[in-house]
């Protein structure tokens, strides 16, 4: 009987030997779990809720096949009998809910941060600091054996398949791009040669696996570097991998080193949708839509329109491990939708850390960040319906405390509200419809356009009283601050203050970029910017007809002249995002954003700005200053001293500490302090 809500993405796909119960992947994201034999109790956790929440589907992080595969140094390997002892904890985690697992096999080739990293050419990647040596020919024939051994012990272990991680710039896709195979032997020249690699990997693998194991493979549609391969290049390679064995073909866009954003929360939704429906008329294996499908209303419609036969959902499963179950029974307005940030979960991975989740702290800690349902129910008020209120009010009333949610403005979200109006930053709306559903789903007591004090308060008889008022601008101490051509970002991003022809922006951190975006485009708290503009303005090629996908990017010109400015003398946005910081910068540059560092703000006065760089004294002829300098935390209702027998009181989020505006700090301190009350 098919899904009355999502009938395609809910719809089994059978493969002949097995059948996974829906569509929907959840597609390989690095935890760092995987990379500590300690952490895989972790691990399991963390997949076994997302098969307990109904996904068809589940991929593992990158796991190597050999040392030289590291991704990171003592990276997560399989090429012991011994390493299976602690996969099988994961497998049996996820199988005893119905679940299926694939283990993603992932040989970083040049992409290693280590200097035992080999690859098909000795050509130095930009974004690791090791050169690569060349494998010889007998490290060649290694590593396909290395691969075959890999997955045999992926079946021991009891996976039910191997994802060939071949996409994104890996080493499987260095050999097959003309970018980093320059060999001249017969595994280098023409793409026949270039694809042998992974198509020896494939043969391999389904011989030591045999044929009732699943072989996924993801390959590159479009590579978004020079010297990619073209469209007729990609497709021979997945005519190949379809010859050799594989049985699903799943899908990536573009090398981690592509200066085109492909994931980030300024992409379209789904932008890359067309490029794999294109393949999946190539091809009689089912094929896999990835990148940037976050809502099942979304999936539905690229099963249902025959673009893809499954849809790969990696971060939007880190956000919400209950998607599918919530999509099957109509509920999708309660899922908490991947807002694309990559503040949790890739900028985590980048450092080194375990990855989590922006909108889902529990995310990778779900052994840890319980919500344990109350003993003893306690009369609780949030004063602040910010990230950090939202989250503290929510799960305390999921717990089956009574809450009290206090707001002085007339709607709930506090910053979330300015930054959802920043070109780029759409998804936002999603977090607050998100909050607001879990508002009425728990129970919480709303109560807006309620400013409190702190004796009012104390009169209600909460036990505890949570502070989470958030933050005020700082206004930095410069002659001329209060001149009428001076605003603060509130004035501009909350209340629509008239802004000129010629800006300065003071202040380059996150708060300032947003501000910069905002002013550089004519669309605001509008529809996302239509996927044909976006690629255009990117100088993408959708069609692939030229190497790498790549051509003349069409630039929109700015409605201002911006000047983005900082005190320090660092590179201007160097604090931004790992992951989403270099995407930012290059916008503002193509909107030739003037980015200053190193600078000394004199005065404000009538003729403009006057500024000092070096021993250089400048005046920036603009018609306003936009004050973005920081923020100070707003902790009036927080007394300096309680007594034993009044309520217990609590400080979290912008108001607990206000440097930057840090929503990931904000809900999870939220969701950790209703979780002990």
């Amino acid at each position: 009987m098919s899904n009355p809500h999502f009938p395609h993405l809910m719809a089994p796909l059978d493969l002949g030997f097995t059948r996974l119960r829906n569509r929907v992947v959840m597609g390989s994201m690095h935890t760092g779990l995987e990379d500590r034999f300690w952490q895989y109790g972790k691990l399991a956790a963390y997949f076994a809720e997302r098969a307990r929440g109904g996904v068809g589907l589940i991929v593992t992080g990158g796991i190597s096949p050999n040392r030289t595969g590291w991704l990171l140094p003592f990276g997560g390997t399989l090429n012991h009998l011994g390493d299976t002892l602690n996969h099988r904890r994961v497998t049996r985690a996820v199988h005893r809910e119905g679940g299926k697992i694939l283990m993603q096999i992932l040989h970083a080739g040049r992409y290693g941060y280590h200097p035992l990293q080999k690859s098909a050419s000795a050509i130095k990647s930009p974004i690791t600091p090791y050169r690569p040596k060349q494998m010889s020919e007998s490290d060649i024939q290694a590593t396909i054996s290395d691969f075959a051994r890999c997955a045999r012990l992926a079946k021991l272990a009891g996976y039910d398949g191997v994802e060939i991680m071949g996409s994104e710039g890996y080493l499987l896709n260095q050999f097959i791009s003309r970018r980093t195979n320059q060999r001249t032997d017969a595994w280098g020249g023409s793409i026949e040669q270039r694809m042998r690699m992974p198509l020896e990997v494939v043969k391999a693998v389904r011989a030591a696996a045999g044929k009732e194991f699943i072989i996924m493979y993801r390959l590159s549609l479009l590579d978004l570097v020079e010297d990619g391969n073209t469209w007729e290049e990609t497709v021979a390679v997945a005519k190949g991998l379809q010859e050799a064995g594989v049985h699903l073909l799943n899908t990536g866009i573009g090398w981690h080193e592509a200066r085109i954003p492909t994931i980030v929360t300024s992409v379209p939704r789904a932008a890359f949708r067309s490029v794999t429906a294109r393949m999946r008329q190539e091809l009689t294996i089912p094929v896999i839509a990835s990148n940037r499908i976050n809502t099942p209303e979304l999936a539905e419609n690229i099963i249902a329109s025959g673009d893809a036969d499954m849809v790969s959902l990696a971060r939007p499963m880190l956000a919400d491990p209950e998607f599918v179950l919530k999509a099957a029974a109509g509920r999708s307005d309660e899922i908490n939708t991947c807002i694309a940030c990559n503040q949790g979960c890739l900028d985590h991975t980048f450092a080194m850390k375990r990855a989590t989740c922006l909108v889902n702290p529990r995310a990778c800690f779900e052994t840890e960040l319980i919500y344990r349902k109350t003993a003893t129910p306690r009369k609780i008020a949030v004063v602040g319906a910010g990230p950090a209120g939202l989250a503290c009010a929510t799960v305390a009333a999921e717990r089956g405390h009574q809450v009290t949610l206090f707001d002085a403005a007339a709607r709930i979200g506090g910053q979330f509200n300015i930054a959802k109006r920043v070109p780029g930053k759409e998804e936002f709306h999603e977090t607050l419809r998100y909050f607001q559903r879990r508002v009425e789903i728990t129970g919480v007591t709303l109560k807006l356009n309620h400013p409190v004090n702190q004796g009012e308060l104390e009169k209600q008889g909460y036990d505890h009283i949570v502070v989470a008022t958030g933050i005020s601008p700082r206004t930095p101490g410069i002659p001329g601050i209060d001149h009428p051509k001076v605003l603060s970002y509130i004035d501009v991003l909350a209340h629509n203050a008239p802004v000129g022809r010629r800006v300065a922006v003071i202040g380059a951190g996150g708060i300032g970029f947003d501000v910069a975006e905002f002013l550089v485009h004519d669309r605001a708290d509008s529809a996302p910017q239509p996927v044909d503009d976006w690629m255009a303005e990117w100088g993408i090629d959708p069609r692939g007809d030229t190497p790498g996908g790549l051509t003349a990017p069409v630039r929109t010109p700015a409605p201002r002249e911006v000047f983005l400015l900082q005190r320090k003398t660092t590179r201007v946005g160097a604090d931004l995002g790992k992951t989403t910081g270099w995407a930012h910068r290059l916008t503002l540059q193509h909107k030739n954003v003037k980015m200053l560092a190193g600078v000394t703000y004199d005065r404000i006065d009538d003729a403009g700005l006057h500024i000092t760089i070096g021993c250089e004294s400048r005046l920036l002829d603009v018609d306003n200053v936009i004050i973005c300098a920081g923020q100070e935390s707003l902790r009036t209702l927080y007394p300096s001293a309680t007594s034993n027998d009044g309520p217990r009181y609590h400080l979290i989020g912008g108001a607990q500490h206000a440097a930057e505006l840090d929503a990931k700090r904000a809900i999870k301190q939220g969701c950790e302090l209703a979780s002990t009350l």
